[in-house]
């Protein structure tokens, strides 16, 4: 009898069917919320899908919700008598998916999780930690990788620089043009000489080392420019490469980085469920973008400081495939021009780029390297 009442009751049964009429309404009202302009503040570019494809992911996803709360205002009387008749199935079912939750989170404390942009321990050229920068190459050794259809090595001397051969090694008292970066400076998918470095260096007629590591951020490069540096005679050159592309890695913390002030910081240690979470959503609060853009402009200028101080040009590449998005040119004119760095755009074929993979090719890797050969025209090499 009890039951039976508290089922007719239809002020309760009016309050349990606005609840849920509600809680759809605000969903409604969050996906019209999500604009494009909010999506591009709080979603940054990506490097491994073109603009058109990311942004019709959002798009998809923004009407999914938005389907989602209309289901819940139209079925809010099925949810809502569920709601009232089986409040213990509704405690319950939420239970069980913070258990779950829990559980989660200590299974997955039993698993090493490394920043993403670490790879796998069996990717190649392999990485070694280390505490300041986070990782860097195994030296002295060559590894193999295939893509494309071809088998590109990369031979690392006792530096963990890119060589042409194993028995190769960069004369540290020549005049050299020094090349920091990340995949695509290091020539990822590339052999030795098509890469950026090698094909500058042979249009500059200047030895080129290639100092980039694969997944480095602009403060990584910085921080292993800072070493790496004074171990050269006489620099002609630093060249850096920047892509709002890949700024979204600038804003990571799972590893060593740099704060406001260029102050180094160690990884910050997130729940292991939140680092998934990131990786599937990769939502950015503002002030953690507006904080990314000045360590990134203080990193670059720091940068060009340090090539002066030792009498060597300081440039930043800028690949940019296609015609460059309004919210990627913002992003490039908040970083680069406000900040006044010295720096090139070069515009490549959107199909030059590895089969499979974003990636430029070599006549991607040409083109930059034809640039920085053009904007180095002139300088002379101190003997």
């Amino acid at each position: 009898m009890a039951y039976a009442a508290r089922t007719d009751d239809p002020a309760r049964r009016r309050a349990a069917e606005t609840m849920v009429c509600a809680c759809g309404i605000a969903i409604v009202i969050c996906a019209l919320a999500g604009t494009q302009a909010w999506l591009d503040r709080h979603f940054m570019p990506s490097f491994f899908l073109p603009r058109d494809s990311y942004v019709l992911i959002e798009q998809a996803v923004r009407a999914g919700i938005a389907l989602a709360g209309v289901f819940l205002i139209l079925a809010r009387r099925p949810f809502a008598r569920l709601l009232w008749r089986a409040p213990s199935l509704a405690l319950s079912v939420t239970l069980a998916g913070i258990l779950a939750l829990v559980a989660g989170e200590l299974l997955l404390r039993h698993v090493q999780l490394r920043p993403a942009e670490w790879l796998g321990p069996q990717e190649e050229p392999r990485r070694q930690p280390d505490a300041r920068v986070g990782w860097t190459f195994v030296p002295s050794r060559v590894g193999h990788g295939t893509m494309g259809g071809r088998t590109i090595d990369y031979a690392l001397d006792a530096h963990g620089y890119r060589v042409r051969r194993a028995d190769d090694a960069i004369d540290l008292a020549r005049p050299t043009i020094l090349f920091t970066g990340e995949s695509i400076m290091f020539g990822e998918g590339l052999t030795w000489s098509e890469s950026i470095p090698a094909q500058a260096g042979t249009m500059t007629g200047v030895q080129a080392a290639n100092l980039a590591v694969h997944g480095f951020s602009t403060d990584q490069a910085y921080l292993r420019l800072t070493t790496e540096l004074p171990r050269f005679r006489a620099p002609v050159a630093v060249i850096s490469i920047f892509m709002s592309a890949l700024f979204g890695r600038n804003l990571d913390d799972d590893r060593p980085h740099l704060g406001p002030g260029l102050v180094w910081m160690p990884p910050v240690q997130h729940s292991r469920l939140k680092m998934l979470a990131k990786l599937l959503v990769p939502f950015r609060k503002d002030a953690t973008v507006e904080r990314g853009i000045v360590v990134t402009r203080e990193a670059l200028r720091a940068t060009a400081d340090l090539a002066r101080s030792r009498g060597a040009t300081s440039l930043v590449v800028v690949p940019q495939f296609g015609s460059e998005a309004p919210v990627e040119q913002r992003l490039r004119e908040r970083v680069l021009d406000d900040g006044r760095v010295p720096y090139v755009l070069v515009e490549l074929d959107p199909a030059w780029h590895l089969p499979w993979d974003r990636h430029p090719d070599a006549r991607g890797a040409h083109a930059m390297a034809a640039a920085v050969a053009e904007r180095l025209r002139g300088v002379t090499p101190r003997p």
